[in-house]
């Protein structure tokens, strides 16, 4: 690691360190059925909360003109609606702090000549994929304020995957400043952990719908999907045509999750086993191992999440781990890339 970089690196981490925690609140927002406590985007007045008890009803007086309200939470006191809008709230400004974070210091890095060309290209792609999570954070919620009190799963899955997708590509950027020297590897080792990396973001997706739908609060047995049977049938007849069950439907949308799990696990072993017909270097055998540690853990945590129907702390630790699994999988991989 050049002297140069150090501070630029240290601005891309910390912006990971951001993303990780716009997450994990994301996560519990969603978990708590706070999401569409905010139904306007202001992005400056937004900032600042309700500051007296006539602002506060003013808030809970147009949360009551949106479906949310009028079909599901009826009963509630301005006291409940305090307790759900703090965590949208909350996911709201960190969003827009970490938009400050990585724009303000990019700029600085612009005029003092800090950054170089291929670094500044990929800083512009992060600054992008950073707009591009906050308008879908409005799209999604969007969704919930019609006629279904509940956001698009598709909708919400691709605002978590950008997410997730971010935080890849700003780690990534890191890793070429830490390690600027790299050397051919195996290339057809690389593909497999490529190959890894792709069911990984495919399983996240799933995960997404998962939550979207609710799906994680039916069907809690492990291994089958209930007593003795492996596929529920509501898993292929609750839409037609068929094949909309493994996308909208609640049971069919978990089944895959499942299947997924298994898959991305036999990956991870795969890549573990062919290693060790390979002389690694220290971060490369600290990756792999690493891998395999978390994908343990992880599968773990799924299990217990459907076994125990989807406890928040649970939920939010199940989605922690599938970040430090990206994680793990986007350095694993950039230390097998040329």
């Amino acid at each position: 690691m050049k002297k140069d970089n150090k501070k630029v690196i240290y601005w891309l981490i910390t912006g990971c360190v951001l993303i990780f925690i716009m997450v994990v609140v994301g996560g519990i927002t969603r978990l708590t059925h706070s999401g569409l406590s905010i139904s306007n985007y202001k992005l400056i007045s937004g900032t600042i909360p309700p500051m007296n008890q006539v602002e506060w009803q003013t808030a809970f007086d147009l949360y009551k003109q949106y479906p949310e309200y009028q079909k599901l939470n009826n009963q509630f006191t301005l006291q409940d609606f305090k307790d759900i809008y703090f965590w949208e709230w909350i996911h709201r400004v960190i969003g827009r702090f970490i938009g400050l974070v990585f724009l303000l210091p990019f700029i600085y890095f612009l005029i003092t000549k800090q950054l170089t060309k291929p670094t500044i290209k990929k800083a512009i792609l992060l600054l992008g994929l950073g707009s591009l999570q906050g308008f879908l954070g409005w799209y999604m919620v969007k969704s919930g304020l019609v006629d279904n009190p509940d956001v698009s799963h598709y909708r919400l899955a691709a605002h978590l995957t950008t997410a997730f997708i971010t935080f890849a590509y700003t780690f990534w950027v890191a890793l070429d400043l830490i390690f600027p020297s790299k050397k051919e590897r195996n290339t057809s080792f690389r593909n497999l952990i490529r190959w890894g990396l792709l069911v990984l973001i495919l399983q996240i997706i799933y995960g997404a719908f998962v939550a979207g739908l609710d799906a994680g609060w039916i069907h809690n047995h492990w291994p089958m999907m209930s007593e003795g049977k492996f596929l529920h049938e509501t898993a292929y007849i609750e839409q037609k045509p068929v094949y909309k069950n493994f996308i909208e439907g609640k049971s069919g949308v978990q089944f895959v999750h499942r299947i997924l799990a298994f898959i991305v696990v036999g990956f991870i072993i795969s890549i573990f086993v062919k290693s060790k017909k390979m002389s690694l270097t220290p971060y490369q055998f600290k990756g792999i191992n690493s891998l395999l540690i978390i994908v343990g853990i992880q599968f773990l945590l799924g299990v217990f999440t459907i076994l125990l129907q989807v406890p928040v702390w649970l939920g939010v630790a199940h989605q922690i781990g599938a970040f430090f699994l990206l994680s793990a999988m986007t350095f694993t991989l950039h230390r097998f890339s040329k």
